[in-house]
Order: C-alpha cells, then structure tokens, then sequence
C-alpha cells in the first residue's frame, strides 16, 4: 500500500486527451520498474482535465521522482503540447 501520492492536474483541450494518454502509457513503465520506491501510477481522464496520480512507499520517494530527469525532463517536456498552462503537483502522505 503506497505511503505518499504524487497528484499531477493538468488542464487540456478535449482532443488532447490522446496525447496525454499516449505519453503516459509511453512512461508507465520505466516510472514503475526504475523510480525509487514507484508503486503504482493511474491516469484520470475527465473532459476538462486529466489527474496522474503516483503511488510511492514514501513522501521522500515522491519528492525525488520530481526532481528526476525521467519527470522533468522526460515526462513532463512531452506533456506540454497537450497542456494549457502550468500544472498544479500536490504530494500528499497517508495518515
């Protein structure tokens, strides 16, 4: 049972639900099998927005993977076609 959750909201264009979903299933993988203390990783999709939500043993877990180069520089650099603005990361911890 994950510990920590990393919440990514992003706001889209409906016909861009696609390419979210593509990206995502492109990166589910490796964010499993090589990130630190990785779990589970779901994609919400709604017609306004999509959610990725990141399962980790820990917070600390959760809070490296942000500053790795497969989230920043590899997940996050091929979502921004499919994106409208920034997008809004919360980690939450279990209680």
């Amino acid at each position: 049972m994950a510990s920590a959750y990393l919440d990514i909201s992003l706001t889209i264009e409906g016909l861009d639900r696609a390419g979210i979903t593509a990206v995502f299933n492109l990166y589910k993988e490796p964010f499993l099998s090589t990130v630190k203390g990785a779990l589970c990783n779901e994609l919400w999709v709604h017609i306004e927005d999509v959610r990725i939500l990141h399962g980790f043993n820990s917070l600390e877990d959760a809070q490296g993977y942000l500053v790795s180069k497969l989230f920043n520089t590899d997940f996050m650099t091929s979502l921004k076609p499919y994106i409208i603005g920034n997008p809004n990361i919360k980690i939450y911890q279990v209680a």
